[in-house]
């Protein structure tokens, strides 16, 4: 059964992590067709694999089965779930990777993953990716349901997410990913920005919300609103993190 499973980590490819799941997931469904989003999420970081699976996930079609493995408590008392979200499937830690899933759906559900029958023989405190996520995700590729995995999980953990504030026409938001162009992605939705903007971070003011990279000069600072839907600061052939404190908050004022 040729079944999408897609596979996000923080990994790396140094190592033989990521392979030794696509070995698991190959030996019980030899028809699974494995899909690498990337094994470069920030080690540890929950969020920003939260935020990359909200991005990608909605593009594939249903019934794809995503694995996640960012799990700084691996071997700790967190519970390993699969969940079924509008027809989408999600393998990962209860840490709060799948916040934006949970935010976005009309409805899901989760299960802990407590069958022996659906995880390897033998599991390490240290990689639940290889012996727990990898096998329940080729499980299901097989058309195992989810709720045969394990117990129902009636609250799973997710994540505080911080919203921009409004105060009248003026926005105050915070930067909460860098991708790899060194542009700083905002928490401000496209649709808080109306007519002419003027965005402050720190002393530094940027001029309106361009529509492309090259409506300003190379080297040149601009706002636009990215792939995400989010504000963005990014740099014209350049990277914006390089001279913007990612930790610094910004200010966008509305004009008419």
């Amino acid at each position: 059964m040729g079944r999408i499973i897609t596979l996000t980590t923080d990994f790396g490819l140094k190592d033989y992590y990521v392979g030794a799941m696509k070995g698991v997931i190959l030996s019980i469904n030899p028809d699974a067709i494995l899909t690498d989003i990337t094994h470069e999420i920030p080690p540890h970081s929950i969020f920003d694999s939260a935020f990359t699976l909200m991005n990608f996930y909605r593009y594939f079609p249903l019934g794809t089965i995503h694995v996640v493995v960012v799990d700084p408590g691996v071997g700790s008392k967190r519970k390993p779930i699969a969940v079924e979200a509008d027809g989408n499937f999600f393998v990962g830690p209860d840490n709060g990777l799948f916040t934006f899933v949970y935010r976005l759906s009309k409805r899901y559900r989760a299960y802990e993953i407590t069958d022996s029958k659906y995880v390897l023989s033998r599991i390490s405190n240290t990689f639940h990716g290889r012996d727990i996520f990898a096998p329940a995700a080729a499980h299901l590729s097989l058309g195992v349901p989810v709720e045969d995995l394990g117990k129902k999980v009636g609250k799973p953990v997710t994540l505080e997410i911080k919203e921009p504030v409004v105060r009248g026409e003026e926005i105050i938001g915070e930067f909460i990913h860098v991708d790899s162009f060194g542009n700083l992605v905002s928490n401000i939705p496209s649709n808080l920005i109306k007519g002419k903007s003027r965005i402050h971070i720190g002393r530094r003011v940027v001029e309106g919300v361009s529509k492309s990279y090259s409506d300003v000069s190379k080297g040149e600072l601009l706002a636009i609103i990215g792939s995400a839907g989010f504000l963005e600061i990014s740099m014209n052939q350049g990277r914006a993190s390089d001279v913007i404190d990612k930790n610094k908050a910004l200010r966008v004022k509305n004009e008419e």
